[in-house]
């Protein structure tokens, strides 16, 4: 990997570190899936308007924004609610590593390193001793969903690779359309599961740190972090991006 990629990388990590404290913060007054869709409205508009739809069809867009936007960010910011701590969400969603290398190798065809039979089992096992051994107020339901955010995740980022082989699109485009595909699930799940009036509430009655959340998911989290991210997926394979995120934690347990 070339040299700025690297510092890209280290940037990506950081914003991702700090991430998590933006969700906890906006989780105070926003319920998770109003949060989920308001974080994608801002991703969206205005810059949906200012870039063409990517050159690929909606099977793949589709694809892309089901899996890394709603399902990671449903599953996360439910996860978060219901008892995972910011910075022991911060490590269990880098098992996003193991479940990238294992969708890559089944759909990708990509072969697996001798360290990564070795790494792999052992991350497994350092998960096992979160879920049984972990902080006194995380939650078997928080750990849980915390992993199908990570399964999630490890989805999306092998439909980003398929996306950058099969196709010539830009990855503003591929950010500003692929985020409208969660807009109106998360609306949708947050009527049925939340009701109407804590969205109306929560919504009339947002404050500050809820408005900067929003923008900070909206624009650092993912279109600096998410859109930087996507390049390393497109320049180089994905068993050696992937593992760069499990630095994140580390920048997620100090903040």
């Amino acid at each position: 990997m070339h040299t700025k990629d690297k510092f890209l990388a280290a940037l990506v990590i950081l914003c991702w570190g700090l991430n998590f404290v933006a969700i906890k913060w906006g989780l105070e007054g926003i319920p998770p899936l109003l949060l989920g869709a308001l974080r994608f409205v801002g991703v969206v508009f205005p810059a949906i308007l200012l870039v063409p739809r990517p050159t690929m069809p909606w099977r793949w867009l589709l694809a892309y924004g089901g899996a890394i936007s709603l399902g990671q960010f449903s599953f996360l910011f439910c996860a978060m609610k219901f008892g995972m701590p910011a910075g022991m969400a911060s490590l269990v969603l880098q098992s996003q590593v193991v479940f990238t290398l294992l969708f890559a190798m089944i759909w990708l065809g990509e072969r697996w390193q001798p360290h990564h039979w070795v790494a792999l089992p052992l991350a497994g096992a350092g998960l096992y001793l979160i879920a049984t051994h972990g902080e006194g107020n995380l939650t078997l339901l928080g750990f849980v969903l915390t992993l199908c955010a990570a399964a999630c995740w490890g989805l999306g980022n092998v439909i980003n690779r398929q996306i950058g082989l099969r196709y010539q699109t830009t990855l503003p485009s591929l950010i500003a359309w692929g985020g409208l595909v969660p807009i109106l699930p998360f609306f949708a799940l947050s009527w049925l599961f939340e009701g109407p009036e804590l969205m109306a509430s929560s919504l009339l009655n947002i404050s500050w740190q809820g408005f900067l959340c929003v923008l900070y998911l909206s624009f650092v989290a993912t279109w600096l972090g998410y859109g930087l991210w996507g390049r390393l997926l497109m320049r180089y394979p994905v068993a050696q991006v992937a593992p760069l995120s499990l630095l994140v934690p580390c920048v997620g347990m100090v903040a």
